[in-house]
């Protein structure tokens, strides 16, 4: 028996390792073709290897965000069984490579929300190019560990801390603004505490609405459209103004095509505009759901499960726009730093923003695309299971959370950051349910059981004293006898009914249904970010520097 044990785990071990060896081919091959690809496709430049090496170190990049940050946009759909797991990897990694080729932009800022001050490079653009290759390589190395930690962290805060800490190593702390990196802090903050709440709020709106009414499909039929509908007009708006915002003139500029339609152009959509398409689009939705509703509900049963299903559609929905939306903003956190290696290699200077090259864009496209396919499932598990359980209704909240958030902080000018939001509404739907068992489905709540003991400490006392007093009375009669006899039955019912009520507070204490080392692993992640890939990026930049000088 203990043979054939052996033998199994050794064949699990063999399969384990083929797997691993599998995806890691993958990954090297994709390297080596960007690679070879950017060295031929501009080799009669000066530095065309560094640029080549460079746009290696952005694929390795682009396949970590993929590894990592695409997770927070499907694991809770993934979580709550609305999407099996291959299905999510084929949805993000299309959308995700969709966002970023479609709407990625053509100009991107090179140093992510200016971090450093550029102008300390004019005269040593080398310099400049060895700090950017040494952030790229940073903040991937450390989504890589992160990763391996099964820990999600912000990819814009790895960026940000690689190129602050490359940018001092290069050129001294002057260089790094400090009000920007002050907000980086905040969003620390700021972000997860923002999810948490507008989750926690969507779903306790759900479950008051729905699931604790005793006739659940009807609640259903009236207010699970008006829940879609504001899903829907937060995503319209969180894709205008956070997927679309790049190439919004050529979008105006089509829209004028269409007759009796004239729209002034804008470099950027403004929130009035992306809120009334939005609107728009909810009332259409609204409608929609609610005829599908009243016609498709007569097979629904009267349970939470069935409600449930309802949502699935609508989840499948969020995890495609959430993951367009992200490819359209973070693939900068990819292909920024390579941007501006690539502008600095080919005009010979430094520059605030640079044009993006097609296949610069298409690195990190589908860079996160296959960094998603080869080692996104680890996190995926980790953020859709691993914190708290979900089923629908949770994860549709939790979405809702990541798209209001985003455009809430927005227009009152928060820093805030996408995988901070998405966690912080996982743990936000995960405390509440915490809470709502506490005041479990009697409304008997801890501080009522509290009461309780209270009394029954009370009535004990009056049982002793009289007791005291009996067994002190020297002409005890027959009837003090049988009193005494009664008051230690009935000292010894109070104490067993004290005893089972702080046993089940006791009890309603020690539920936990968000995992609390998940909390602690998760939240040092995000602690250490900025400080671990500052600290590694300026060590790689003398690195870098020692072997170049």
């Amino acid at each position: 028996m203990e043979f054939r044990t052996i033998d199994k785990l050794q064949k699990n071990a063999l399969k384990r390792s083929a797997t691993d060896f599998t995806r890691l081919g993958f990954a090297i091959f994709f390297m080596i073709v960007v690679l070879t690809f950017t060295f031929l496709n501009n080799g009669g430049i000066p530095n065309s290897m560094f640029l080549a090496v460079a746009a290696l170190i952005g694929a390795y990049m682009a396949m970590n965000i993929g590894a990592n940050d695409v997770a927070n946009n499907v694991g809770p759909a993934v979580g709550s069984k609305a999407l099996t797991l291959t299905a999510a990897i084929i949805i993000a990694a299309i959308f995700e490579a969709s966002g970023a080729l479609i709407a990625g932009g053509e100009v991107v800022k090179t140093i992510k929300n200016g971090i450093i001050d550029i102008s300390a490079f004019d005269s040593h653009p080398e310099q400049f190019i060895w700090a950017m290759m040494a952030a790229l390589l940073a903040a991937a190395l450390w989504l890589n560990f992160a990763t391996m930690m099964k820990a999600p962290v912000s990819t814009t805060h790895s960026i940000v801390g690689a190129v602050m800490g490359a940018g001092i190593a290069a050129a001294g702390f002057h260089v790094v603004n400090w009000e920007t990196m002050g907000s980086i802090v905040a969003s620390w903050i700021i972000s997860p505490i923002l999810g948490g709440v507008i989750a926690a709020l969507f779903l306790f709106a759900i479950k008051k609405s729905i699931i604790f009414k005793d006739d659940k499909v009807e609640a259903a039929k009236k207010y699970v459209p008006f829940f879609v509908a504001i899903m829907s007009l937060a995503f319209v708006a969180y894709i205008i103004l956070k997927g679309l915002k790049s190439i919004w003139p050529k979008i105006i500029d089509i829209l004028n095509f269409i007759p009796f339609v004239s729209l002034q152009t804008t470099n950027d959509p403004t929130f009035m505009t992306a809120f009334s398409i939005g609107l728009i689009v909810a009332i259409f939705v609204y409608f929609f759901v609610k005829k599908r509703l009243y016609s498709g509900l007569t097979a629904l049963e009267n349970t939470k499960e069935s409600v449930n299903t309802l949502f699935t559609i609508p989840l499948i929905f969020a995890a495609a726009l959430l993951s367009f939306a992200h490819g359209a903003n973070d693939v900068a956190n990819a292909i920024g730093p390579l941007a501006a290696i690539n502008d600095a290699v080919i005009n010979g200077g430094v520059s605030a923003s640079a044009s993006i090259p097609l296949w610069v864009m298409g690195v990190g496209a589908f860079g996160i695309a296959l960094g998603l396919a080869l080692y996104g499932p680890k996190l995926i598990k980790t953020v859709g299971s691993e914190i708290t359980d979900l089923d629908q209704i949770r994860a549709f909240s939790i979405a809702m959370s990541a798209s209001l958030t985003v455009i809430l902080a927005s227009q009152l000018g928060l820093p805030v950051s996408s995988t901070h939001i998405a966690i912080g509404g996982i743990f936000g739907v995960g405390f509440l349910r915490e809470w709502l068992h506490i005041k479990d489905e009697n409304n008997h709540t801890i501080e009522e059981d509290t009461l309780i003991i209270m009394d029954e400490e009370l009535n004990k006392s009056a049982y002793k004293h009289e007791l005291k007093i009996l067994q002190d009375k020297s002409d005890k009669t027959q009837s003090d006898y049988t009193r005494i006899v009664n008051l230690y039955k009935l000292i010894a019912d109070e104490k067993k009914i004290i005893k089972s009520t702080k046993k089940n507070i006791k009890k309603a204490k020690k539920v936990q249904y968000v995992r609390r080392d998940a909390i602690k692993k998760i939240v040092a992640a995000w602690l250490i970010t900025v400080p671990a890939a500052a600290i590694l990026a300026g060590t790689l930049f003398f690195t870098i520097k020692g072997i170049m000088i």
